[in-house]
């Protein structure tokens, strides 16, 4: 019996032991200041810069085809510490650094042979491709690196930039990340209808296995500014850039879709011509797919609850039913209006069902969805679609009160 205690008491002290040494870390781990940590990636056809041309004719040339121009965004420990210091929010609190080539990885390689430090990809925020590239290769050739390597966050967002990706990653804002901007710009969608649910890396790729048209944010940027300007519109099929909806083109698809956080409505009174604009307080969005013999239809009911943020209808009396019954009806009409024109966009123009229609059709008739999935764009482009808005109007501010 007393052997048996000894016995327990040396395996508890060898697991403790065990434990402890596990706690060390990883044997090959680098400290955070033996790190450039990556934090933004631009992806445009091949430019290369003086500088990178200057350094590349020092060295012997290999076999790489110069297709693809890679700007990296890169944090250093250099460039913490004097974020840190006095003075330092005077200074760039980034840097840029492009690579040419046909390869993502071995232009991730060819960092190496420029810095001192080991690139790190483990914080990368934003991924934005340029709307050439975007047009010319599939998005599964020029992100396959990405989706590949553990080292990239699964988290990181997808953008497409109408222009050079690489402008939207400089910013004249001292102090500013430009990656980091991009990654929290998306936390306005409860502000504005006009912002796409975010696409990360890892819904891309689900996006991209399903064979389905999608959207993606469009960036345009300018003086080291940069804006949210509707969506790119990527072919299933293809996995290119088809094209581009504009910014009421993506209003109507929010409402479509039902996946709008917040926003508003301008419409005009009828009678004054003058603005009435309704905010967005509750959205929601049920599309029903139709079949009889080979005749697919469907029908959407939006419903949303707002207020009345702002009325120039100096007329009218704000909180007699005749008015706001009137500013309902008028509200419906242009929403009725957006997506309207974001149909015909899509219907017409690109034949291209971006707003998941075909993914009801799945759900609802499964052996039907089957006979049509091949060449689903182009039965959705002829397929008619009927669609009923209903406006609550539950909320006119403290206007008025002490009338």
């Amino acid at each position: 019996m007393k052997s048996n205690h000894k016995h327990g008491r040396f395996l508890l002290g060898f697991l403790s032991v065990f434990l402890l040494f596990s706690l060390t870390g990883c044997w090959s781990s680098h400290e955070i200041d033996e790190l450039s940590l990556g934090v933004g990636v631009a992806l445009d056809r091949a430019k290369i810069s003086n500088k990178e041309d200057k350094v590349n004719e020092q060295t012997e040339g290999d076999s790489k085809k110069d297709q693809i121009t890679a700007t990296y965004q890169l944090i250093t420990s250099q460039i913490a510490s004097s974020m840190g210091k006095e003075g330092g929010s005077e200074q760039q609190s980034y840097e840029n650094i492009s690579e040419t080539g046909d390869s993502s990885l071995q232009e991730v390689r060819e960092l190496s042979l420029r810095m001192d430090h080991p690139f790190n990809a483990s914080q990368m925020k934003v991924i934005v491709i340029g709307e050439k590239l975007a047009r010319t290769y599939s998005l599964k050739q020029l992100l396959d690196l990405y989706l590949r390597d553990n080292d990239f966050r699964p988290s990181c967002l997808i953008f497409i930039s109408r222009g050079r990706a690489s402008n939207t990653l400089v910013s004249k804002k001292a102090g500013e990340v430009p990656a980091f901007r991009l990654f929290g710009m998306v936390e306005n969608r409860y502000r504005t209808t006009r912002i796409l649910p975010p696409i990360s890396l890892i819904k891309l790729d689900a996006k991209l296995q399903s064979g389905s048209s999608f959207l993606l944010q469009n960036l345009n940027s300018g003086k080291g500014k940069v804006k949210f300007a509707g969506g790119a519109v990527i072919d299933g099929k293809t996995k290119k850039l088809r094209g581009f909806l504009n910014e009421k083109e993506i209003e109507g698809l929010t409402w479509l879709t039902g996946k709008g956080k917040g926003g508003l409505v301008k419409s005009f009174d009828g009678k004054t011509g003058q603005p009435i604009i309704y905010e967005i307080e509750s959205m929601k969005s049920h599309i029903q797919p139709h079949v009889d013999g080979n005749k697919i239809s469907f029908n959407v009911k939006i419903e949303s609850e707002g207020r009345i943020a702002e009325n120039w209808v100096v007329s009218e009396d704000l909180f007699k039913n005749d008015f706001l019954k009137k500013a309902e009806k008028a509200t419906e009409k242009e929403v009725k209006r957006l997506m309207k024109n974001v149909l015909n966009k899509t219907q017409q123009e690109y034949k291209l069902d971006v707003s998941g229609f075909g993914n009801r059709m799945r759900i609802e008739y499964p052996k039907e969805w089957e006979k049509v999935r091949k060449e689903w764009d182009q039965t959705f482009s002829k397929v008619p679609i009927r669609y009923n808005v209903k406006i609550t109007i539950k909320d006119y501010g403290t206007s008025g009160l002490n009338k």
